[in-house]
């Protein structure tokens, strides 16, 4: 698939989930580049705010299949992965399997179930696969995990385990909408939810093409050294106990690149990996001893750290 494909099937799908969400568009933006780059999405705010209808509305986007699971305190890892049983007519047992296997999974209000049933998606968020009984069962392309979850000061959560975190590509806030936004809103489900209207304008073999594809970007030494330095200064940050890991700095190249893309070049500029180093770094890192939220820590030290890294200059940024 060409860059330009790739660009023409974003744009189609966010038009889509624009029939539904109102505003949002840096919001959508995100999970367009998460589900190309083959990453998952942690959409995190308070009750109410869209979390449930923008994953829906991007599901029902692509024509792939689509499981939604509501995480409790008594979910258990079989009831993701599904369960092995005795079928009395065959005489043998039975695979019956659960709803990881989909192409797009909804883990609604993720940190309500237990750390135990939360790191049941670890290895199928990395690895495209699940480990039942002994036996390895592979995942369909595409496996693209949006998880909602409350803010961790909401009673009854548990806090998502930091190897958890560091699998989403993205930590995305919705946020309130503006005035206007909600004068809209009331106005767009007046009558009738428009989710039940929109219809599918990609194929799942289209997301599998575009993730295949969009490592076409280029990438020039400058800007990956550009990155390194933005990484490494995580790492030894006074303020910052655990900094971000190789996986976090491939994960920042891999959102340039398509950021790249959804603004029709063909290179990664130093503007990519600003736009992307907060939404994927910063909730990657442990901060030490913050009075203030995990999250507004961390975002302040990522935003500090962009000030102090020296930004490459324009020449050979085409290179490589």
């Amino acid at each position: 698939m060409q860059l330009a494909e790739i660009r023409s099937l974003a744009q189609n799908i966010r038009d889509n989930i624009n029939r539904v969400v109102v505003g949002k568009e840096d919001v959508i933006d995100k999970l367009l580049i998460a589900i190309i780059a083959s990453g998952h999405v942690l959409l995190e705010d308070v009750p109410g705010t869209g979390k449930t209808l923008l994953a829906k509305a991007m599901a029902k986007s692509v024509h792939a299949s689509f499981k939604r699971i509501q995480f409790t305190p008594d979910l258990l890892p079989s009831d993701l992965s599904g369960i092995h049983f005795f079928n009395q007519k065959l005489s043998e047992f039975e695979f019956r399997p659960g709803p990881l296997f989909t192409h797009v999974l909804l883990a609604d209000e993720i940190n309500r179930a237990t750390p135990r049933t939360q790191s049941s998606l670890l290895e199928c968020m990395e690895e495209r696969q699940v480990s039942i009984d002994g036996e390895t069962r592979k995942l369909e392309r595409p496996f693209f995990v949006i998880a909602t979850q409350n803010p961790v000061e909401n009673q009854g959560t548990f806090p998502l385990p930091e190897a958890q975190l560091d699998r989403f590509l993205f930590k995305i806030k919705m946020g309130y909408p503006n005035t206007e936004e909600g004068i809209h809103i009331l106005k767009r489900f007046k009558e009738a939810n428009p989710l039940n209207a929109i219809l599918g304008v990609a194929k799942a073999e289209e997301i599998v093409d575009a993730q295949d594809s969009y490592s076409q970007v280029k990438v020039s030494d400058d800007i990956l050294a550009y990155l390194i330095a933005i990484v490494e200064k995580t790492r030894t940050h006074n303020d910052i106990s655990t900094g971000v890991s190789p996986r976090g700095s491939q994960a920042l190249l891999k959102a340039a690149q398509v950021q790249a893309i959804l603004k029709g070049r063909d290179f990664v500029t130093p503007d990519d990996i600003k736009a992307m180093a907060q939404p994927v770094l910063a909730h990657r890192l442990i901060v030490k001893g913050s009075l203030r939220s995990r999250t507004e820590a961390s975002e302040a030290i990522v935003a500090a750290i962009l000030r102090d890294v020296p930004v490459p200059i324009e020449d050979s940024l085409i290179s490589g």
